[in-house]
């Protein structure tokens, strides 16, 4: 039996885990209780992982294929290998609540945050679980979501950076190579069959079907409701610790409270599948 220990970080979602190296290679049934752990809490942490840059990328690979960023700088050799960077002179622009790539037609089935430099304070994440508020809606809100489908956006996402200076130019082959999609706006979740709430504030644009006044307010409301602190967990980054989260069923978003301070990131994507 594995040695690894459990702390749940919230009745809705997150666990860190204890016990485990991941510099070591996963044995078949270790990567099966880490998805069956992932699954279970949504968002798993992991401390004092001193993990290279090509052992984050191995160890993402052993749950899929990975995906690239069309906007961000990634680490030499590595192009799977993310890098969120932002110190005095390139403030963080990511300031909404967020699944990650919404925008296109196949968003990732999760990722894997390392975190390589951290500010004396500040810099927290915060995840929120997608089905324990979908749960939360009243059957009749249930039962109108289930039949709306939604507008994602990378133009939306992105206009901070497409509105600074060379960032249209900068962004010119993503803004060609993601145009709008659609996805329900609430998904099955794949493997647990649990339904979750599929609009985000940062990439979504409007609800089909609906008038505009209509889609905005309806989706401000969840926009609100997704924050509940009933839904949410909430992690405190140390030096090498690791965040993998099921980007098919959550949210999250960066506290930016750290500024001038340096916080450095490495981040992998995992490929996932069509939301249904």
């Amino acid at each position: 039996m594995t040695p690894w220990t459990l702390h749940r970080l919230s009745p809705a979602l997150g666990a860190e885990v204890h016990g485990i190296d991941l510099r070591h290679p996963l044995s078949d049934e270790d990567l099966a209780l880490l998805r069956g752990l992932l699954l279970e809490h949504q968002v798993l942490f992991f401390r004092d992982q001193d993990i290279t840059p090509a052992q984050h990328r191995d160890l993402a690979a052993r749950f899929g294929p990975l995906q690239t960023h069309p906007a961000y700088p990634t680490v030499p050799g590595l192009p799977e290998v993310t890098i969120l960077h932002n110190d005095r002179d390139n403030p963080s622009r990511i300031e909404a609540w967020h699944t990650d790539m919404t925008f296109r037609p196949r968003p990732p089935l999760g990722a894997l945050l390392h975190a390589q430099l951290m500010p004396p304070v500040g810099g927290d994440t915060l995840w929120s679980s997608m089905s324990a508020a979908f749960e939360g809606l009243s059957d009749r809100l249930q039962r109108l979501l289930l039949d709306l489908h939604a507008e994602h956006s990378f133009a939306y996402g992105f206009k901070e950076s497409l509105a600074a200076p060379g960032g249209h130019e900068r962004l010119k082959d993503a803004l060609a190579a993601n145009p709008p999609v659609h996805h329900p706006a609430v998904r099955t979740h794949p493997e647990s069959q649990r339904r979750g709430l599929f609009v985000n504030s940062t990439f979504t644009t409007r609800l089909l079907g609906l008038k505009e006044r209509e889609s905005r307010a309806l989706l401000n409301l969840l926009f609100e409701h997704v924050t509940a602190p009933e839904y949410v967990c909430r992690f405190r980054w140390t030096p090498k610790a690791l965040a993998f989260w099921d980007n098919r069923i959550t949210q999250h978003v960066p506290i930016n409270d750290y500024w001038p301070a340096e916080r450095k990131m490495h981040r992998v994507v995992i490929d996932g599948d069509t939301p249904r």
